[in-house]
């Protein structure tokens, strides 16, 4: 990992920064259009204490034995409540080849933004 971490650095420029992450806005129109797969990447005492419904838990420790369980065919987007270990995430699954995005908000963001009739309309534009 560490020769690919290298050739990942010296390819690292103004356009990469940007395309590793990703707003509330574009993720929430990409999930309802099935583009990408959400990941949880927080621990599972965390996962336990709360959710936000959607998305598949995957804690960050477990991650490299659970690849298997992430669809190549899909942007993969990390997070966790603010984005540290989501980007720790996202550039493990970048340097293993997945086209991987992380929150940039954070679950706790995410948690405030879908709240009230912004919750309701989200939930139903899934259903159609």
């Amino acid at each position: 990992m560490e020769n690919n971490l290298g050739d990942y650095l010296r390819s690292f420029d103004y356009d990469e920064r940007l395309a590793m992450k990703i707003g509330l806005d574009e993720l929430l129109d990409r999930y309802v259009k099935g583009e990408i797969q959400l990941i949880d990447i927080r621990f599972q005492e965390e996962h336990e204490a709360w959710s936000v419904g959607i998305g598949l838990h995957i804690p960050l420790n477990e991650l490299p034995d659970r690849l298997n369980e992430l669809d190549r065919d899909k942007t993969i987007v990390t997070m966790c409540p603010h984005y540290d270990r989501a980007e720790i995430a996202r550039l493990f699954l970048k340097l293993n080849g997945y086209d991987a995005r992380y929150l940039t908000a954070g679950m706790l963001k995410l948690v405030d933004y879908l709240r009230g009739d912004k919750a309701r309309d989200y939930w139903a534009s899934l259903k159609r």
